[in-house]
């Protein structure tokens, strides 16, 4: 057998291993919005926490649903100004003038060391409740860029309740109107559940933990027996780190919707590949090693299957053909849930050049990490599963 079959057969077994065994990821059967919910007897109180920086255009709209919910029982938010200079705050009190539901505009406070900006504006909002003495059953940690369909929290409450999880998280169908954004975005979304297979995540006995730092319902019991905040301080990647620590005390469940939705744009393709290369390196803990062992691994899933359908001999040629077709096959739900012409899937070499614009985005992210970028980044509220990263010679804190 020579080597050309060898790997074509290796490359072919990849794909039937992604596609059978690895959780179903690629069927996205991990919704929020496919099945009916049991009502609670009694309906819990929540808090929802907004971590915001520079957000007073995107504030209207997301703390706008927020309270335009039609939740029955008692919910507050709270919004923490993250040193904005764009008058978030005021906006925000100006959105929350009549609010049916209690209000609080909070200014946050310099950075400490040894916190990352989100969680830090989170903690400070946790100060804020505990200062309020009336501590609520769950906490609602979501973003400023994120909007709510009406009934979206009392979905949210409904299944955490009739689950019993410890936390209950949506990833927010993201924008994906632009060129880039529908060339990316669902591209993006594939690979990270790729990464974190929803069907692991809501197992009870998996390990896998992960979730999406723009849509985090949290029970406030669970959530102080972990430890809080405090245990995930320095995270990068807050919102899996979160995840982790609580599912250490409990199921947690993670999943799509069209009732939770991002509002930021990414019109251009480096605003994208921005938001990918910088929270990347972090994912593989900045090691050169895993750096390349997954650029590799990238390389040999991806674009060997097209390389050998059009230049291999027979039968690698077949083979090539073969794990080309399951590539495309695994892409069509996520298209169709994006509403995206299914023919994409099939296009030649779209699937290939969105994952070696994948590959660039990740060498990208650990070069910048390399050359003393990246290792002084900043955690600040964003959709992309909760964060942006601006760099400390850039001013943020």
């Amino acid at each position: 057998m020579t080597a050309e079959l060898v790997i074509a057969w290796l490359v072919l077994a990849v794909w039937i291993y992604l596609l059978a065994f690895r959780g179903g990821f690629w069927l996205m059967r991990q919704r929020d919005d496919v099945d009916e919910l049991e009502r609670p007897s009694a309906w819990p109180s929540v808090t929802a926490i907004i971590p915001a920086r520079d957000e007073a255009k995107l504030v209207p709209r997301s703390l706008g649903s927020l309270l335009a919910q039609d939740y029955p029982g008692r919910f507050s938010v709270l919004l923490v100004d993250d040193q904005s200079s764009d008058g978030t705050a005021a906006i925000a009190r100006s959105v929350a003038t009549d609010a049916k539901f209690d209000v609080a505009i909070v200014s946050g406070q310099a950075l400490p060391a040894g916190w990352t900006g989100k969680v830090w504006a989170m903690q400070q909002g946790l100060a804020h409740v505990d200062a309020g003495g009336d501590q609520p059953d769950y906490l609602l940690f979501t973003d400023a860029d994120i909007e709510y369909a009406l009934d979206a929290l009392r979905r949210l409450v409904s299944r955490a309740e009739q689950d019993d999880l410890v936390m209950t998280s949506i990833m927010a169908k993201l924008n994906c109107e632009s060129v880039a954004e529908r060339a990316l975005i669902p591209a993006f979304v594939f690979f990270f559940q790729m990464l974190y297979p929803f069907s692991w995540v809501n197992r009870r006995t998996a390990k896998t933990a992960a979730a999406a730092g723009g849509c985090m319902l949290v029970d406030g019991r669970a959530f102080e027996r972990a430890g809080g905040l405090g245990k995930i301080r320095g995270a990068m990647i807050d919102d899996c780190a979160l995840a982790a620590l609580l599912k250490k005390e409990g199921p947690i469940w993670v999943g799509l919707s069209n009732r939770v939705r991002s509002l930021r744009a990414y019109p251009r393709f480096g605003d994208i590949r921005r938001m990918v290369a910088r929270s990347a390196y972090a994912q593989l803990r900045f090691s050169p090693f895993l750096l390349i062992t997954t650029i590799f691994a990238m390389i040999f899933a991806y674009l060997t299957p097209p390389f050998f359908a059009l230049n291999g001999n027979f039968p690698a040629n077949f083979l090539g053909l073969a794990a080309w077709a399951l590539m495309a096959l695994a892409y069509l739900p996520i298209l169709h849930f994006y509403r995206i012409f299914p023919l994409w899937a099939a296009m030649l070499s779209r699937q290939p050049m969105r994952r070696s614009l994948s590959i660039r985005r990740i060498s990208t992210g650990g070069a910048e990490a390399d050359n003393g970028r990246g290792a002084v980044r900043r955690l600040q509220p964003s959709n992309d599963r909760g964060f942006q990263y601006r760099s400390e010679q850039d001013g943020a804190r």
